[in-house]
Formats: structure tokens, C-alpha cells, sequence
């Protein structure tokens, strides 16, 4: 099974979900749910994990949470693992409960934080199960309601203060606020077969592609690519280092290599990840074999070549330069 994309830093935002396997049912009756919260509570504690947000339904739940030490994958960790222990005991079972890793999508919380708090606890309503969101007592709506100490671990104030600053009338706002339809842009998201684990402006996009992308594809994380550069920043980089114009790079002579375009054929397939056909497409190169060798060629010069390499490091490092 190929891994999901993490992107862990302190103080990250993420919409965290998890479905049981097979459509069984994660909490089969109130002590189930009951215990599921308690472990939220004590995961929250113990690894310093905000909860903003949250709401178990049958076979699944969503969660809305910061990470002030970046350490998200600890915190499922211990949330789904302790979940399923303490359910196969009490159901006398065995095996995983979960359908596989918990999805997270780092969030862009300027511009997505309230409409994702709104999604959460609307999600009782779009499944038909509840007709406002006051009547499911399974999400943290209620607790943006109340006062209680009950409800002081949820991470709410911070949101709260998103949609006013004045405290006296924060929950009057917030009861309007959630009272109105879901954004559409955030319905199509959703509705995504694969949803990507970015959600947020294309500044913030850019910024998580300059800051995570680690210079390759990995191939049992198949969402890298997104944090890759595309294809113009690729070619601006290559053509700023050798001086060329992209008709250049982009020449054929037989017999005659072209250092170039090789390179950019190279980079377009191992930081990339593009197809073969597709980058050939891209060069007039009708054989996707011309483009193989091309990167066969890159590989081997960069393997015997010291000053190659030098040259090779100096792209990668404009190419990062342009993503930025």
C-alpha cells in the first residue's frame, strides 16, 4: 500500500479523517463514542494536539487540529492504535479496525480554518441523519455553544476569534455563521475521489512546494509530486543557466548532444515525475525511448563527470531558487 503525503511543522493545520474497514461501524453504541472522545481528550493532553474540531459518525470521524510541536503522525498514532486495542477487547476481536492510514490535508488556516470548522459540524446534516447542527450531540458544535468547563479543552477561542472579537456576542456570530450553506469550493473539494493533501491558496501551495519538496518523487508517496516544480519553473531554470532560448533546449541534431535539453528532459523525469510520452511530446521527440536515453545519458555523466555534477547541482539549486 503506497503512504500518504505527511507534512509535519509546528504550529501545522490539518483536517484529519479516518474510516473503519469495510463499512463496520466504529462506534457501535454511546460507550463506544463516549470512549473515542475520552481518548481524544487524553491524546490532546498528552501531545500538546489542539482539537478545534471534530465529529464521529458511524464509520468514520473528522477532525480539525493544530500541532504546536509538528507531531502529527505521534498523535494519530496513539489515537487510532489505543482506539483499536481497546474496541477489539471490548468487542472480543482482532485484526485493524481502520480501512487504512488516517488521511490528513495540511490546511491553509487563513483562508480555509472557519469554512472547514462549518464543514465538520454540518456533516451530521448532509448525511440526513439530523436536520440542524444543535440536534447531534457527536461534534464539538454544541461546545462552540457553551461556556461549561467542560469544554474548555477544545481548541475553540482561537476560531471563536476569527469570526469576532468581541466575546459577548463571538457564539451569536458563530450560530450564524454555521447556520448557512457550505461553500461550494469546499463541497467540490471533498467530492474529490483522491483528495489532495493541500488545501489552501496558491500562495500557500507554493510556499509548502518550496518548503517540503525534497527534490524527488518518491514512489510510495505518490501526492509528492504535487510539492514538485512544474514545468516552466524547469525550463526558466535550465535556460538561465546555459544562457539558451527554449527553442535551444528543445533542438534535435543528430549526433550532436545537447547538454540542455538533456538536462531538462532529466529533471522533468526525477523531480517531476512527468511520463516519458508527455516530456517527448513537450521536445518534438516522437520515441519515448529518446527521452530514456536522454536521462540514461544525465545519469551516467553525473555519475563520471565531477564537473558535470557541479553544473547539475548549480540547476537543481536555481530550479529551487525559482520555486521559491
Amino acid at each position: 500500500m503506497s503512504r500518504p503525503l505527511r507534512i509535519q511543522y509546528p504550529g501545522a493545520w490539518y483536517h484529519v479523517m479516518n474510516r473503519a474497514r469495510r463499512g463496520h461501524d466504529l462506534y457501535p453504541d454511546r460507550a463506544h463514542m463516549v470512549a473515542f472522545l475520552d481518548l481524544l481528550k487524553e491524546t490532546a493532553d498528552m501531545f500538546n494536539l489542539k482539537v478545534s474540531a471534530y465529529c464521529l459518525m458511524s464509520t468514520h470521524y473528522h477532525l480539525l487540529v493544530q500541532t504546536p510541536d509538528g507531531n502529527l503522525s505521534r498523535c494519530m498514532r496513539h489515537l487510532n492504535g489505543i482506539y483499536t486495542q481497546r474496541f477489539n477487547v471490548v468487542n472480543k476481536c482482532d485484526g485493524t479496525l481502520f480501512r487504512g492510514r488516517y488521511k490528513s490535508i495540511l490546511v491553509d488556516a487563513d483562508s480555509y480554518l472557519l469554512e472547514l470548522v462549518r464543514y465538520i459540524h454540518r456533516n451530521p446534516l448532509r448525511a440526513g441523519i439530523a436536520k440542524k447542527p444543535d440536534q447531534y450531540v457527536w461534534s464539538s458544535h454544541l461546545g462552540y455553544l457553551s461556556d461549561d468547563q467542560e469544554w474548555e479543552w477544545l481548541h475553540k477561542d482561537f476560531v471563536l476569534g476569527m469570526l469576532e472579537k468581541y466575546k459577548a456576542v463571538r457564539i451569536k456570530k458563530y450560530r450564524q455563521f454555521v447556520e448557512k450553506q457550505d461553500a461550494e469550493q469546499l463541497l467540490s473539494f471533498f467530492e474529490k475521489t483522491n483528495l489532495p493533501s493541500l488545501l489552501g491558496s496558491n500562495k500557500f501551495v507554493e510556499w509548502a512546494k518550496a518548503k517540503f519538496f525534497e527534490g524527488s518523487i518518491h514512489k510510495d508517496v505518490p501526492q509528492s509530486k504535487i510539492l514538485a516544480p512544474d514545468r516552466p519553473t524547469i525550463i526558466k531554470a535550465v535556460c538561465g543557466f546555459y544562457n539558451a532560448a527554449e527553442k535551444d533546449i528543445a533542438a534535435v541534431r543528430r549526433g550532436v548532444q545537447n547538454e540542455p535539453r538533456d538536462v531538462a528532459i532529466y529533471l522533468l523525469r526525477t523531480i517531476c515525475g512527468e511520463p516519458l510520452m508527455r516530456i517527448g511530446q513537450a521536445f518534438g521527440m516522437t520515441q519515448y525511448s529518446s527521452v530514456s536515453s536522454a536521462v540514461e545519458r544525465i545519469k551516467k555523466k553525473r555519475q563520471n563527470d565531477s564537473r558535470f555534477q557541479k553544473r547539475l547541482k548549480e540547476v537543481i539549486e536555481s530550479v529551487n531558487k525559482g520555486q521559491t
